[in-house]
């Protein structure tokens, strides 16, 4: 993976602050960004490879849904040893799929990589054994969120999973406010300032859209997965493991 990029996106003010996009300049420092302001973000990719260790399975597809710039595709193929496996990522972002292609040259070497510019919501999900679908589902819009993730199951083999991380909400209104509260701590750690802070809510406030853990449960059980748990939470992000 190239040395990150620092991302500078919202440090200057701005007079209008349009809708956030994965554009040329998001991406370009994307790998930055993701890093600094989502807490267990490096702990989510340090495990994926043992994941796809565990239910990789010879001659499946492992596809990653908004692969964006390949890091959770990275992360499973550099130790993975079974044989035959493609990696399949899909990203609606022509900018990010070009990084992505030289973030997996390496990859490459050793499995069958394929990457493919398309909504995710058009995908064929078919032969799989992982599905990832880190940091994306949030930003579907929550009617159509189901049908996808039915999609996924179907297309999953006999003891597949999908890994599903997320921004999460919570109930408790108190709560939902000391783990914002928590979040913007962990930014201005990570060298963001408040300005950085408050423009990027606003740019992102009606693009992703986050759902609390009992919303994700109903919707993964009304999508046919067997069960699913939390296998990582911090502050307001989670990711689960369903299984078929």
């Amino acid at each position: 993976m190239a040395k990150p990029k620092k991302d500078q996106v919202y440090a200057d003010p701005q007079a209008q602050i349009d809708s956030f996009v994965f554009d040329e300049r998001v991406a370009d420092v994307f790998d930055d960004m993701i890093r600094r302001s989502v807490p267990g973000y490096a702990m989510t990719l340090s495990n994926l490879g043992i994941i796809a260790q565990h239910y990789a399975k010879p001659g499946s597809i492992i596809y990653d849904l908004g692969c964006s710039l390949g890091a959770g595709m990275h992360a499973m193929g550099s130790s993975l040893a079974t044989s035959g496996v493609t990696f399949r990522g899909i990203d609606n972002s022509d900018a990010m799929l070009r990084r992505c292609r030289e973030n997996m040259a390496d990859i490459s070497q050793k499995h069958t990589v394929e990457l493919i510019c398309q909504d995710i919501q058009d995908t064929v999900i078919e032969n799989a054994s992982i599905v990832a679908l880190n940091f994306t589902l949030q930003f579907i819009p929550k009617e159509e969120r189901l049908d996808l993730l039915t999609r996924i199951r179907e297309g999953l083999l006999p003891g597949g999973i999908l890994v599903l991380s997320e921004k999460i909400l919570f109930d408790d209104p108190q709560i939902q406010a000391d783990l914002t509260t928590l979040h913007h701590d962990f930014k201005r750690a990570n060298g963001y300032s408040d300005l950085e802070i408050a423009q990027k809510r606003a740019a992102i406030e009606n693009v992703l859209i986050p759902e609390t853990i009992g919303d994700h449960e109903k919707r993964l059980a009304a999508a046919g997965f067997s069960r699913d748990e939390i296998w990582l939470q911090c502050f307001n992000f989670a990711s689960f493991l369903a299984f078929k």
